[in-house]
């Protein structure tokens, strides 16, 4: 789980890039006061409920939507920035600059730049193109697509507002008379990230293939689908399309239960069919999956093709002798089998791809068996909890699949070349479905099935009649939480999903007043090693796994807002080397800013630049200490900021027929009645948001000596501590040095260790001592061998009783020591007789005394070589 270090530094907080957040000058109190009183009645689009993605990222650039407008900016810019003047206000060099410095201040960029936009309405969505070359402009009702202009004309040193190539898509199709817009998102498989697939509430799903060349391709779509007709479809002939705008549109349960709230696309770098199925979450609770859903030109990932076609065959393969396989699983896998054989039968065609990416292989999509799959659903929930007496509960707002990972080991079998090292190559094997609900209810669901390709019959014959219906696709339940608290749900919440960087298993959730992290990592590798790994005890491991507490679930920030006025966008996650692991929100006032700490190796460059740093590194200091949790700095509300609504009133009831009433004496009628009802409405509403204001700055403000007081406490405690270990606390005595207090530590920690590593040793002999562990055969065959040795070498022991005269060893050697000592006591015994007495005149020939001689040392060399070994041996094996 990430660890927050600080929450919205001072650059951001600060001019200039507080600014991209704040609304114009002409949006305050007029807006405020149409919306907060029932005198003069307000749109109903700008308070309907719906996502509000408003912060787009184009790497370290940031564009936010405020009001019908665009803001950008650099965040690496505005930092370094805001570091520079803050180190020159230290030096002091703010008061005294020369024309030099003031000529740079002047020609200096800003930074950020606002962009503006042909919308008619607020805008509530902004979605970036894969390639971050197009950007989606949504308003509730109508979408526009912008050309996103190079970051170097962006950071030009021009301040003034920025146009960009916009086009309207689909003019007759997606406007404000129609139904609303639920989702705009650009197909994975898209050629070069230009196709685009928008799903509006009344269950139309439209696919646009972008092209600046060809502006028809922004008037029509090029493939449109009512889900309402598929659901009812039986044959691939019928007509699914769109109807005709301006058609008369009658009451109907479709109407009401296929209400659309949110769709989504799995990765491109899944497995499977994932990177095709369009998933549809519908405001009621019903969830539906259309597989596979391609434009005309499709440009797959390498891996994708070879996986679906080991697949398709394997299992057309193993389903054609098998008479237990129902009739309609053997037509779907032919149906798969003729669309994937269309495919193989195709040459593609490479198409240019941005600056440093490889061509795109474009494929046509299948003719057969159809274009328009079938819609599969709606989806029964296994295990899912007991419905609630709240209807929030049962109301979706987003949906967010994770697909399966790429069997990589299967896919490259036999082949010396390996994959790409990829997130989406890790994980399950089996899809993740998690859905959000208005009340905060996050259910995360397991795709156990697998959804694949499906198509109508071609005709409704009499053999498709009497086969079988097969049966509902299922999700299974893992884990329900719920994310809000207590009096946080109300009916205009609208909670949406946002990826992380670390990994495609963990995830943030941004509500109407709060930011919570999501993270799957805790199960999903064990889960899969379960299924992989079919050991003894898996199902008791795996019903310990469903029943625990598994997934992370921390809430990182809480925006406290009475009139829920002021939502939070969803927020984005930056990774950067200069601005670290960083999210973004904002509210419709300001930034809304988290600083985490980068630990985990899989995302850091840290981790990186520590594998191949030089000898000479010299390493970044420490960070200090910190003594406090971080905590979001105390912005006022903004009900003291704003201004009164008092003279707005007047002035519209000036133009109004009640004028002349304001220059005359207060009267008992029912015109004075009428306006001092009105003006009680407004002034009440006025004087209640600054109460609860100013009650809130009161509460801050004991907060704020309640925290002081901790803070002093703690710093107190690491001050004695610090002191304890110096041995400055030391009252008593002779004051020693620094240096001595360092000595004698030293010297107290060697000798401490040198008792531990002596107490550790004589364990090891105590526990080699007392080990009860029975020898082996061999084991008790080496020790009868060293005996026998010992003994016939030694001598000790009991002496074996052969039937041979043979003597041992050591009896030889003693035999052979005691002649020796023998001969040698008559040879000296000899050399003191002739001194004395005079030998005989016996000559023996020199010959023979040098034979016999040679002889006997000869014998003693032996035995002593043989002694000498058998020692040698003795010792060997005693050492070993």
């Amino acid at each position: 789980m990430p660890k927050i270090v600080s929450f919205t530094p001072e650059w951001l907080s600060s001019p200039p890039a507080s600014e991209l957040f704040k609304p114009t000058a002409t949006d305050g109190p007029r807006e405020s006061f149409n919306s907060s009183n029932g005198f003069y009645s307000s749109s109903k689009r700008s308070t309907k409920p719906g996502p509000r993605r408003t912060i787009a990222r184009r790497g370290t650039e940031v564009f936010i939507a405020v009001g019908k407008e665009i803001r950008w900016a650099d965040l690496i810019y505005l930092k370094e920035t805001h570091e520079d003047k803050k180190a020159a206000r230290d030096h002091g060099r703010s008061r005294r600059r020369d024309s030099s410095d003031s000529e740079d201040e002047i020609h200096r960029a800003e930074g950020y730049r606002t962009i503006k936009t042909p919308v008619a309405e607020d805008i509530r969505q902004l979605v970036i193109s894969p390639h971050s070359n197009y950007i989606a402009i949504l308003t509730t009702h109508t979408v526009h697509i912008a050309l996103l202009p190079e970051p170097g004309q962006l950071t030009a040193r021009e301040s003034g507002p920025l146009k960009m190539k916009t086009y309207t898509l689909g003019p007759t199709t997606h406007v404000t008379s129609q139904s609303g817009i639920a989702s705009a998102l650009w197909h994975p498989l898209g050629v070069n990230g230009t196709c685009l697939v928008t799903v509006t509430e009344d269950a139309i799903v439209r696919v646009w293939e972008l092209s600046t060349a060809d502006r028809w391709s922004f008037d029509r779509p090029t493939l449109a689908i009512d889900l309402k007709k598929l659901a009812d479809g039986t044959s691939v002939d019928q007509d699914f399309g769109a109807s005709v705008a301006g058609a008369s549109k009658g009451f109907s349960p479709d109407s009401f239960e296929m209400e659309v709230a949110s769709a989504c696309f799995a990765g491109r770098g899944s497995g499977g069919w994932s990177p095709m199925t369009l998933w549809v979450a519908m405001r009621e609770g019903d969830i539906y999956a259309l597989c596979p859903l391609l434009p005309e030109k499709w440009s797959p990932p390498p891996t994708l093709i070879p996986s679906l076609s080991i697949s398709i065959v394997a299992n057309v393969a193993a389903m054609e002798d098998d008479p237990t396989i129902p009739q309609m699983s053997k037509m779907l896998a032919q149906q798969q089998l003729a669309w994937m054989s269309e495919i193989d039968a195709q040459e593609p065609v490479h198409v240019e791809g941005p600056p440093g990416d490889p061509p795109a292989e474009v494929y046509t999509r299948p003719a057969k068996p159809g274009r328009v799959p079938k819609l599969q659903g709606p989806f029964e929930i296994d295990l899912a909890p007991e419905e609630s007496e709240d209807k929030n509960d049962g109301l979706l707002s987003d949906i967010s699949v994770i697909g399966a990972k790429i069997d990589a080991e299967e896919l490259m079998f036999g082949e010396e070349d390996d994959l790409e090292d990829d997130n989406d190559h890790e994980g399950l094997s089996i899809g993740v479905v998690c859905f959000m609900t208005t009340s905060g209810r996050l259910s995360i669901c397991l795709d156990l099935d697998g959804v694949e390709a499906q198509w109508l019959p071609k005709t409704k014959s009499k053999a498709l009649r009497l086969m079988e219906e097969p049966e509902p696709p299922s999700l299974m339940t893992f884990e329900v939480l719920d994310l809000l608290r207590g009096d946080e749900p109300w009916d205009g919440n609208w909670p949406v999903f946002s990826s992380d960087f670390n990994s495609r298993y963990s995830f943030f959730v941004t509500d109407t007043s709060s930011i919570t992290f999501i993270s799957l990592q805790p199960w999903v590798f064990r889960l899969e090693r379960e299924l992989n790994e079919a050991s003894a005890g898996s199902d008791f491991r795996l019903d310990l796994l469903a029943n625990g507490q598994n997934s992370t679930r921390e809430r990182f920030y809480t925006h406290k807002s009475e009139n829920h006025l002021s939502p939070l966008a969803a927020c984005e996650v930056v990774q950067d080397p200069d601005l670290g692991y960083f999210l973004l929100s904002a509210t419709p006032y300001g930034p809304v800013a988290i600083d985490f700490e980068a630990t985990t190796p899989d995302s850091g460059f840290e981790f990186q630049r520590s594998a191949t740093r030089s000898p000479t590194y010299d390493p970044e200091p420490d960070k200090p200490l910190i003594l406090c949790e971080p905590r979001p700095a105390y912005e006022p509300p903004n009900a003291l900021a704003e201004n009164s609504s008092i003279p707005a009133f007047l002035e519209q009831l000036g133009r109004s027929r009640y004028a002349r009433l304001l220059k005359e004496e207060v009267r008992l009628s029912p015109a004075t009645l009428q306006i001092m009802t009105e003006a009680h409405k407004v002034l009440s509403e006025e004087t209640h948001r600054v109460s609860a204001a100013a009650a809130e700055l009161f509460r801050r403000c004991e907060r704020l000596q309640i925290d002081l007081q901790s803070q002093i406490k703690k710093a107190n405690d690491v001050a004695a501590r610090v002191e304890q270990v110096t041995g400055d606390d030391n009252d008593e005595g002779p004051i020693e040095t620094m240096n001595e207090l360092v000595e004698k530590r030293l010297k107290d920690a060697t000798e401490r260790q040198t008792r531990l590593s002596e107490r550790i040793e004589r364990m090891k002999r105590k526990v080699m001592k007392g080990s009860s562990r029975e020898l082996s055969d061999k084991e008790k065959a080496w020790v009868e061998e060293t005996e026998v040795l010992s003994n016939k070498v030694l001598g000790q022991g009991e002496e074996e009783v052969t039937g041979t005269n043979a003597k041992e060893p050591w009896a030889r050697f003693e035999e052979v020591k005691a002649l020796s000592d023998e001969l040698m006591e008559q040879v000296e015994g000899v050399k003191k007789d002739e001194g004395v007495i005079k030998s005989p005149n016996v000559k023996v020939p020199s010959e023979i005394r040098k034979a016999k001689m040679t002889q006997i040392m000869g014998l003693l060399d032996r035995e002593t070589a043989l002694v000498e070994a058998a020692k040698s041996r003795l010792e060997r094996l005693s050492l070993a």
